[in-house]
């Protein structure tokens, strides 16, 4: 209720909850957690790749996979497409900003599954 009696209006404000079914975050969450994009993720964290090479890195991945999740993590916000205007045209890929945080997570989550599969 507001301060003269009348009942309060509702928020508008936005809540994000990755728990709700129609929650944007909850279909980026299911994006990243998927094994090819998590992968990929992990592989650009290392740093601006060409498709190639990415699938090199992500060993098993098939070309179409590979450029299917790479497009959901684009639109994501997460990975920035870049087409180099050469003969042939190259194409490389990079972490933005948030992709950079999301992939760090992951590395942490790498690393503990990593480190207890060495024991």
């Amino acid at each position: 209720m507001t301060q003269h009696g009348d009942m309060a209006e509702p928020s508008t404000a936005f809540v994000a909850d990755v728990f709700a079914r129609d929650c944007a975050s909850r279909a980026v969450f299911d994006d990243v957690t998927s094994k090819w994009a998590s992968l990929a993720l992990l592989a650009l964290l290392e740093g601006r790749t060409r498709f190639n090479a990415l699938r090199r890195r992500v060993d098993g991945v098939s070309e179409k996979m590979l450029s299917q999740n790479l497009r959901t993590l684009e639109s994501d916000g997460l990975v920035v497409r870049d087409v180099i205007d050469v003969i042939p045209a190259r194409v490389e890929y990079e972490l933005t900003p948030l992709g950079r945080e999301v992939a760090g997570h992951l590395r942490a989550l790498a690393d503990v599954l990593e480190t207890a599969v060495a024991r």
